[in-house]
């Protein structure tokens, strides 16, 4: 179970992009942990620099600010790694579908750059973020790899895009790839502002500050939410995983399927707060239920993930009191 126990060559280096932001710093925190050296990479136009700031003391670390958008920048950060977990990318249904062009630059061309650095620097292995999103409009439940419907967003497209290009340079390049689609990820460090902020942090924000969150729809939609550790996890063993299961694509998340009206009274309740929410619009772009089908991931990764939903939330809520700063609550 979970991922304290995975191995690697002593000297090996990995290099997480989007590092500091919230799944890339986790991930970075993750590796330092383990023993290993980790190089950073970000452009902080999304990531935070306290995010970087929390390892730069370290021995093992190391942060390049740049964009991947540049080929040079991502030659230069591939050099002398062994193992690039990509998650650099701008996320968000709703933006995206304000900023397609921006889209496309970021999520897709960064990331056949950092394909192409990756390859031509002689990378072990490329693991890389995708997202649920790619099921599109495919309704049936639990989601499962090889059923996918019409994609609804250009983030959706770009996500799906890099799973071919993925594909294609693990069968003409020889590079193997590893593409993981992420289910609603939530947990410390996730940032609860902005507009297109997670929905976890940003209700546990409004709460904490007696503010009425608003609801987009009628609650009733469901998520697959998934434990950051979980994802972590999916990461490392990916990097162990045998060649064979290269070129393909997996769910990760916990398997298990949430209510977001009641992932809401269970936040006040546990916040010991009496706050009713407002219901706003749908959001365009949106998969109304989610849930994963995580056997090809236990299959073929040997993903084990160990942190429910309800251990995680209250691992989340723990974490979000304790930095009640962050929260400006006052």
């Amino acid at each position: 179970m979970g991922y304290q126990n995975i191995s690697f060559p002593e000297k090996t280096k990995f290099l997480v992009t989007g590092s500091a932001g919230f799944i890339g710093s986790n991930l970075v925190e993750a590796i330092i942990n383990l023993g290993y050296q980790v190089r950073g990479l970000d452009n902080l136009s999304t990531g935070k620099k306290e995010n970087v700031d929390l390892f730069l003391h370290h021995p093992n670390y190391e942060f390049v600010e740049g964009d991947i958008r540049d080929l040079d920048t991502c030659m230069k950060a591939c050099d002398g790694i062994d193992f690039v977990l990509h998650q650099a990318a701008w996320g968000s249904v709703p933006r995206s579908i304000e900023l397609p062009l921006l889209y496309e630059e970021i999520n897709l061309k960064g990331t056949l750059n950092m394909l192409e650095a990756a390859r031509q620097n002689g990378v072990k292995k490329f693991v890389y973020a995708s997202s649920s999103s790619v099921y599109g409009d495919e309704p049936t439940l639990p989601k499962q790899e090889g059923r996918e419907g019409k994609v609804l967003s250009p983030y959706a497209l770009t996500k799906k895009s890099d799973e071919e290009y993925a594909r294609l340079y693990t069968s003409l390049y020889d590079l193997d790839t590893y593409g993981l689609r992420y289910f609603n990820v939530f947990g410390k460090r996730q940032d609860p502002d902005g507009a297109y902020a997670a929905v976890i942090p940003k209700f546990i924000k409004q709460l904490l500050n007696d503010k009425q969150p608003v609801i987009n729809g009628d609650g009733k939609q469901s998520r697959d939410f998934t434990y950051i550790e979980n994802v972590i996890e999916a990461n490392l063993k990916a990097c162990k995983a045998n060649s064979e299961a290269a070129g393909k694509v997996f769910n990760i998340a916990y398997g298990g399927r949430e209510f977001l009206i009641d992932i809401y009274y269970h936040l006040t309740q546990a916040l010991g707060k009496d706050i009713q929410p407002i219901f706003g619009p749908e959001r365009r772009g949106d998969i109304k239920h989610s849930n994963a089908d995580i056997s090809k991931a236990k299959e073929l990764l040997g993903y084990d993930p160990e942190w429910s939903f309800e251990k995680g939330i209250e691992a989340a809520i723990d974490w979000y009191k304790a930095d009640l700063k962050a929260l400006k609550v006052v």
